[in-house]
């Protein structure tokens, strides 16, 4: 299936075709290939008729003209009408010439036009009489001129099948513009495969269709596959350039610099992009205030920038720009659009403020305070209530003691003078100022000076004034130890007229210690009590008192007398701190300090020494050892035991005056005198020391010990006192069984504790007694009697238990010590005694004395009970 162009056979058409050959043959062998456009018979001014191939013609052409002024030819070839024109004939043709002013070479196309409707009835005629050729079944493009005026249906093309030579083929199409939005806009022919449009298409709506060709035959057999047809919708420049806002609003400072962007238009057409119809053209119609030109604008980009730098906003603040837009690259007959631009002039501080008078006189009476005086006022041109019109105003000379003060009104912009602190008419009479004004924002421009200046002169007005208290504070000397009723002189206040204190009363308005009365005539002071140096109202060596002076019509004025206290020697010095910790485990000494509350004339260096006057030990226990001029060590000696002492100590200044302070020094067992836990007692005056809780529990401990060892003792004697003592019969018969025997022994004497044991010479006396805790280790000795079971031992130190047991007749008796060296004592002295008497007739001298019953051991020294 192919498109085929039916040709006609009229012999009108065909006579004007061969002279149409002939008007070509006559072309020189320059010309390039003649081209054919289809055009309605009508064609509006600006009509895109057609596209001509320029570059297939001549490459290198710089130069396109058209014999006919009806045409324009553009440089991509493109064919537009210039007026409205209607075609008389079925053709027309023009020219196009082609020129390369560099070699000077030309070429030619001949342009014809053709009307639609005679073509398309000759393709009709044609097409009986034509044989066709084969073809094969393949898409052929096809295209729809935008807005076309027809006539409808319009013939677009024709498709066929190669298998219609054998077959009776039916042709059809489906999709968008057939059964499809929009419906009915193509159809085709069923026998002959003609494809039509029906009416105009927008190209912006509907820019292309996609068909779908079917042929098939008498009895539905499809012999091709279905053919997909696209038809493109040519653009037409139907469509104005819009810009994006109607209103543009710009904002550029003044004075700026040549080229300075103000800002940037845009618009948009809904043409077919990359095509002339959418290159559009920025451009500037119209300035109001025209004069002069201060604008310019880029013809593709839309940015407005400035042509001038003679921009003044005190001149003119806005401009109005009228802007154009247009197609078709700009030429003539592209379509344009219009839009309205604001530019705003912003102000930038390019002038300064300026006084309107070039000096100021005024006045202000004296002693006047927080009043207004004068206010200037200044010109600007720069926009109102902004930072480059408001104004700072500043005192450059005249007001060195602070006297004034100006500030900046921030309705009026003037400068308000005003008084903070008051002038004295008797001091200057006339003061000058020299004020100058700036901007809060910098100026602009540094070719010209920042500051305008003003002399302004301020007259002092006198005024009758009262007393004045000149100086304020008044100092005079008096010695602390002057007797009362001492006059000196007092505060003098002046009156300022005359200079004089003449007239002008005092009155005492505070005295905190009452020491002073204050003369009303002549404002001298006497002494009423006492002074004193030392008294806590007194600051740095003076006593302040305030005073009233007031004139004769009751004008007051208050100032300060400061009586300086001369210091003399009335203080002794002294040490502040009366007790002194001593840790004698970790130090041997402490420091201490002493203070004069007299002036240093009176005071350091002090000599310190122990005074002892009441008790000489003190030399022999403590030592003094000088510091510096206000320190000195203190150390003990000897080794004094832990507890509480008292060690006067003198102190004396440099003019020999002392004062002997009783320090309580405490010898503490600890590490940091924190940690000593014997009480503080600084009244206390005993050297001895201080038994603590534990010493005062074993005292306790002891007492209740006595009293059971008496206890003891008495039941013990009134047990043997009951019971008679009986020895057996064979008691000379027993063996006496010797354990650490040793040769016999001197007499030896032995005090343990206060008990005594004495044998000699075959006779023992014996005190049974406690023997403590000096018994020896592993020192133990036995008697034993074989048959009658008698028993002396000597216990270790360990249990501290010593036992003397005598079987007789079943009775038996106990010498026990106990419990870490506490007795319990049996009243053995009889039991013993009887015994001696009995066997030393038996056994012997010699063997009594050689076996004695308390052996000489080594023995350690216990503690009395």
């Amino acid at each position: 299936m192919a498109a085929a162009r039916p040709t006609g056979s009229a012999s009108g058409a065909l006579c004007r075709q061969l002279l149409l050959t002939l008007t070509i043959l006559t072309f020189a062998c320059d010309a390039c290939k003649t081209v054919t456009l289809h055009v309605p018979s009508k064609l509006d001014a600006g009509k895109f008729i057609g596209r001509v191939n320029l570059k297939e013609c001549f490459k290198s052409a710089n130069l396109i003209h058209s014999s006919d002024p009806d045409f324009q030819i553009l440089e991509d070839g493109s064919v537009y009408t210039t007026n409205a024109i209607l075609l008389s004939s079925a053709k027309r043709s023009f020219t196009l010439l082609l020129s390369n002013t560099e070699t000077q070479e030309e070429k030619k196309i001949l342009v014809l036009l053709e009307q639609q409707t005679k073509v398309l009835r000759k393709r009709r005629s044609q097409e009986k009489v034509l044989i066709r050729a084969k073809r094969r079944w393949a898409p052929i493009p096809c295209s729809v001129p935008e807005n076309s005026l027809g006539p409808f249906p319009l013939f677009l093309q024709q498709i066929q099948s190669d298998t219609a030579q054998n077959y009776t083929i039916y042709y059809s199409i489906s999709g968008p513009g057939v059964d499809k939005e929009p419906l009915n806009l193509f159809y085709v022919e069923r026998d002959t495969g003609n494809l039509f449009c029906t009416r105009p298409v927008d190209r912006e709506k509907y820019p292309s269709f996609e068909l779908v060709a079917f042929a098939t035959t008498q009895d539905g057999y499809t012999p091709e596959y279905p053919l997909t047809l696209l038809i493109r919708i040519e653009d037409e420049n139907d469509n104005f350039p819009i810009f994006t806002e109607t209103s543009y609003v710009f904002n550029v400072s003044e004075n700026c610099r040549v080229g300075t962007t103000v800002g940037q238009v845009c618009a948009t057409d809904k043409d077919e992009a990359d095509t002339l119809h959418t290159r559009l053209r920025y451009s500037i119609i119209e300035q109001f205030p025209a004069s002069p030109t201060l604008f310019s604008m880029h013809p593709t980009t839309g940015v407005i920038t400035t042509s001038s730098s003679r921009l003044d906003r005190e001149l003119i603040d806005k401009y109005q720009l009228k802007i154009k837009v247009q197609d078709m690259d700009g030429q003539y007959f592209g379509l344009q659009t219009t839009a309205a631009c604001i530019i705003n002039i912003e102000d930038v501080n390019d002038n300064l403020p300026t006084f309107t008078r070039s000096s100021y006189v005024t006045s202000v009476e004296e002693n006047r305070i927080d009043v207004e005086i004068l206010r200037v006022a200044v010109e600007d041109k720069d926009l109102i209530n902004t930072s480059n019109w408001r104004a700072n105003y500043t005192i450059l000379k005249g007001n060195e003691n602070g006297n004034f003060k100006i500030v900046t009104d921030p309705k009026t912009n003037e400068g308000v003078l005003s008084v903070v602190k008051p002038l004295n008419y008797e001091e200057k009479q006339e003061v000058t100022l020299q004020i100058s004004v700036a901007n809060e924002a910098p100026y602009s421009s540094s070719s010209r000076s920042t500051v305008s200046v003003v002399a302004v002169t301020v007259n002092v007005q006198d005024q009758d004034e009262g007393p004045e208290c000149i100086p304020a504070v008044q100092i005079v000397r008096i010695k602390e130890n002057v007797p009362v009723s001492t006059k000196v002189s007092g505060y003098k206040a002046r009156d300022p007229e005359t200079s004089s204190s003449s007239g002008i009363s005092y009155k005492k308005l505070s005295d905190p210690e009452g020491w002073v009365t204050v003369d009303e005539n002549s404002g001298s002071i006497t002494t009423s009590r006492s002074l004193d140096r030392e008294a806590k109202t007194i600051r740095n060596g003076i006593y302040n008192i305030t005073i009233l002076a007031s004139d004769k019509d009751r004008r007051t004025c208050t100032g300060t007398l400061g009586i300086k206290l001369e210091d003399v020697n009335d203080n002794s010095p002294f040490i502040p701190q009366r007790t002194v910790i001593i840790c004698k485990t970790v130090m041997s000494s402490a420091e201490i300090v002493a203070v004069d509350p007299d002036e240093p004339t009176h005071g350091p260096p002090f000599e310190f020494s122990l005074d002892s006057a009441s008790d000489s030990e003190v030399l022999r226990m403590w030592r003094l050892t000088r510091i510096n001029d206000t320190a000195a060590r203190l150390s003990y000696l000897n080794d004094p035991p832990f507890g509480q002492y008292t060690v006067p100590v003198r102190v004396a200044d440099r003019l020999d005056q002392s004062l002997v302070t009783q320090l309580n020094v405490i010898l503490c067992d600890c590490v940091t005198p924190s940690d000593c836990n014997i009480p503080v007692a600084p009244h206390l005056a005993n050297r001895r020391p201080i038994l603590g809780k534990w010493a005062i529990l074993a005292i306790l401990l002891g007492i209740a010990l006595l009293f059971c060892i008496l206890f003891t003792l008495v039941c013990g004697a009134t047990g043997a006192a009951k019971k008679p003592k009986v020895f057996p019969d064979d008691l000379a018969q027993q063996n006496l069984i010797v354990s650490n025997t040793e040769a016999p022994g001197d007499d030896k004497m032995y005090s343990i504790n206060g008990f005594t044991t004495h044998t000699a010479g075959g006779s023992t006396q014996g005190i049974c007694s406690t023997l403590g805790s000096g018994v020896k280790n592993g020192g133990q000795e036995t008697i034993e009697m074989v048959k009658g079971g008698q028993t002396i031992e000597s216990c270790q130190e360990a249990g501290h238990h010593h036992t003397l047991e005598m079987c007789k007749g079943g009775g038996q008796h106990t010498l026990d010590s106990c419990r870490g060296g506490q007795v319990e004592a049996d009243n053995c002295r009889y039991a013993y005694s009887e015994w001696y008497t009995y066997a030393q007739p038996r056994l012997g001298e010699e063997s009594i004395r050689g076996h004695t019953l308390i052996k000489n051991q080594t023995m350690k020294e216990g503690p009395a009970v």
